[in-house]
């Protein structure tokens, strides 16, 4: 059972909500200083455009940029949490990239009914294109 419907205004607000939230934490990271902070806020504002931009390759690969940002928040949260710093900022980014992973299983969940399957048809034009 498909949650939302391409181009309705839940599956609109949703996606709104995504691209606010990466946008948001990716702002954060910027904010830290830091190379490896600038690299991830840099990384989190490059899929937020990647989610909106309305170029063919990008909604045709749109499962697999939802999957990577998936990948992206957990490895946030898993190293903030091996060694992050413990302060009232970082808590914040953690809910937002919480808050983030929700909404992308949400919009996987509506729209990209076998993830695994896809993955294996775009290898397989690959190798055929290759």
């Amino acid at each position: 059972m498909r949650t939302l419907r391409p181009g309705s205004h839940a599956a609109i607000l949703v996606r709104l909500a995504i691209v606010t939230l990466t946008i948001a934490t990716g702002v954060i990271h910027l904010t830290l200083g830091g190379p490896l902070f600038t690299l991830n806020g840099a990384g989190y504002l490059v899929a937020a455009g990647a989610m909106v931009v309305p170029i063919p390759l990008a909604r045709r690969l749109r499962w697999l940029i939802r999957l990577g940002l998936v990948g992206y928040a957990l490895a946030a949260i898993v190293g903030w949490y091996l060694m992050g710093p413990r302060y009232d900022v970082a808590y914040v980014a953690k809910a937002i990239e919480v808050a983030l992973i929700a909404l992308l299983l949400l919009e996987i969940r509506s729209f990209d009914s076998d993830p695994v399957r896809r993955a294996r048809r775009t290898v397989a034009a690959l190798v055929r294109a290759g």
